[in-house]
């Protein structure tokens, strides 16, 4: 063979290993790549912390390259706040301190200014070990990130391979960030949620606290509605402060209602017996007054006294009357029911109209005070002494109540009658 022929084929015999050696070199680095690639992308999607994430990062990254010295900083757009720090190779104090003069930049200098000023520091001797790579990052709308490695234990620079891995695994990093902020995200929203739940708990219980305790002054109420005037139930219901006027002077028609020979009957048929016949009758008589708007404020074994406070003074007195017929047909209607009264009971009654004291009243004593309301004053003495001229189930009435009824009813005028305790003679009225 000429020795021209084998030099050709010595040059490209070299020519071939040459191109077999680059393809190797790629085909390594290429290895190198995935396996950096899979190691870190390992590391970091291995946890949900941010912090423990940027660590393993930078951790893995500064191994890879063998690098002492290393940083990674997140930093939000908008607010221009330092987010997240983290360095290696350096002491606690001093990565503060530095964290710190990176916010401080950021607050003079902006986002992207104080980028170069951080990388151009980060390079001095000022960061303990000189930092010299800088790869700033997009990693969302709201987020840069800024890598920091120092130089390498062989002292190679970074090449243009070295940074694409690099971006490589900042992209895998902010895929990785971006869920462990969405899983914080949940954490705190599902700390909120446990937290508000618990304030509802408490809500809740006090909810149903208060709901015993409205239960149980509704149970008070219904009990003592049996004792107190319907009257004065309307004006506490009405009432803001739960209080209700003290005595004033108003227009009204009151009912005195008797049964005749009450001591006489419970001589005869006992005590229990006339209970039984009494209660009874008062029944009727509270239904009657009732469908009347009358309100019951005074009670004694064989009578009551009933307040009519319409508004209307005609109407007052029409509803004292029309009360007062209607007790006189139930007393009638139900006589049937006890064999034991040889006639029905004499059920006497006096109705007065016009103005009196109206409303709450205070009695002191050596055991405290108590109220009461009630009417006072001339009118309703009348009206109790009209009733008390009654006898055989008569319904009597003073001139006014007369006059205020005449429209609908034809009281007959008696005659003028000396009062106890009445100065002045007064005209009774009776109606039939």
């Amino acid at each position: 063979m000429p020795k021209e022929d084998l030099h050709v084929q010595l040059e490209q015999l070299t020519a071939s290993l040459k191109q077999a050696d680059e393809v190797r070199a790629e085909l390594d680095r290429r290895i190198f790549h995935l396996k950096t690639l899979y190691d870190v992308s390992k590391d970091i999607y291995g946890s949900v912390e941010v912090d423990a994430i940027l660590r393993s990062f930078l951790l893995m990254s500064m191994g890879n390259f063998g690098v002492v010295t290393g940083f990674i900083l997140l930093a939000n757009v908008k607010t221009v706040e330092v987010e997240r720090f983290v360095a290696l190779g350096v002491q606690n104090n001093d990565s503060s301190s530095f964290r710190n003069i990176c916010q401080d930049l950021l607050n003079q200098k902006g986002l992207y200014e104080s980028m170069a000023a951080i990388r151009d520091m980060s390079r001095s001797e000022s960061f303990l070990s000189p930092v010299t790579l800088i790869l700033p990052f997009i990693m969302d709308e709201n987020t840069v990130a800024l890598l920091g490695l120092g130089a390498t234990l062989a002292g190679d620079a970074y090449t243009q391979d070295d940074k694409e891995l690099l971006y490589t695994l900042l992209n895998n990093l902010s895929a990785a960030v971006k869920n462990a902020k969405s899983f914080e995200e949940i954490k705190r929203l599902n700390k909120d949620l446990e937290e508000r739940n618990t304030e509802l708990s408490k809500t809740l219980q006090e909810l149903k606290e208060s709901l015993r305790k409205i239960e149980i002054l509704e149970k008070v109420k219904a009990n003592l509605c049996k004792f107190i005037p319907t009257t004065v139930t309307r004006l506490i219901d009405k009432s803001q402060t739960g209080t209700i006027p003290e005595l004033e002077e108003r227009d009204l028609s009151v009912l005195f209602l008797d049964i005749e020979g009450y001591t006489g009957l419970c001589e005869r048929l006992g005590d229990s017996t006339v209970h039984e016949i009494i209660e009874r009758h008062f029944s009727v008589f509270m239904d009657a007054i009732y469908r009347n708007d009358g309100d019951v404020t005074e009670t004694a074994g064989d009578g009551l006294m009933v307040l009519f406070t319409h508004e209307n003074p005609e109407m007052n007195a029409l509803q004292a009357i029309r009360a007062a017929l209607a007790i006189k047909k139930q007393t009638a209607r139900i006589s049937k029911e006890f064999s034991q009264l040889y006639r029905p009971l004499d059920v006497n009654m006096g109705v007065n109209s016009g103005h009196a004291l109206l409303g709450a009243a205070k009695f002191e004593s050596i055991t405290g005070s108590r109220w009461t309301y009630t009417a006072r004053g001339t009118l309703t003495n009348v009206a109790a002494r009209i009733g008390a001229l009654g006898s055989r189930g008569r319904l009597l009435m003073s001139k006014t109540t007369a006059e205020r009824v005449r429209e609908y009813f034809s009281p007959v005028l008696l005659g003028k009658f000396k009062l106890k305790n009445v100065s002045e003679e007064v005209e009774v009225f009776e109606l039939k």
